[in-house]
């Protein structure tokens, strides 16, 4: 078969042929894309709703916690409260031994004395009495411990029993202070 059509219709066709093809080419991915995101709309719309169900229900949730934390922090605080009462009411019947008074025998306590116990007395027939015991390494350091405790304003009488001077050295003594 002989071909009829001049050259210059050829490639005219054939421009025309390409054309039309990418035209279809860009119509069929448009259709695809559309065709697309209508089917993806249901399910983006459903988790929007979902995600707003779920943040709804959260803070309902945490407003319950937060309420059940509030009662629980009021708990504690009246807890500490009471606790805090009973502390200074004990401490509006304390008596006049206090960390004064303890200052006041550590001030004159010697390097060679090591006490080993101080005790509190309140007897309403007797008075408040302040017990000391412990260890002195001589009995000249024990009279000066006691001397010391004696010229001391803030106690009134100092007991050291004569017993106590029995020993020569490691002695274990026993004293007694009333306070000013």
């Amino acid at each position: 078969m002989i071909n009829l059509i001049p050259n210059e219709e050829k490639k005219k066709m054939s421009k025309d042929f390409y054309f039309r093809l990418i035209t279809l080419i860009f119509i069929m991915l448009s259709a695809s894309a559309l065709t697309a995101s209508i089917a993806i709309l249901p399910a983006y719309f459903l988790s929007f709703v979902g995600e707003n169900f779920i943040n709804a229900k959260l803070e309902s949730q945490e407003d319950e916690y937060a309420s059940l934390s509030e009662q629980n922090a009021l708990m504690v605080v009246k807890d500490l409260e009471n606790k805090l009462n009973l502390v200074e009411n004990a401490q509006k019947n304390q008596p006049a031994f206090s960390q004064k008074v303890i200052n006041e025998i550590i001030l004159k306590k010697i390097p060679n004395i090591k006490i080993t116990e101080i005790s509190y007395q309140n007897d309403p027939k007797m008075g408040e009495k302040i017990n000391i015991s412990g260890k002195a390494l001589s009995r000249e350091v024990l009279l000066s411990f006691r001397r010391a405790l004696e010229n001391d304003t803030a106690f009134s009488e100092v007991d050291l029993p004569i017993s106590n001077f029995v020993k020569g050295s490691d002695i274990k003594f026993y004293l007694s202070l009333i306070p000013s």
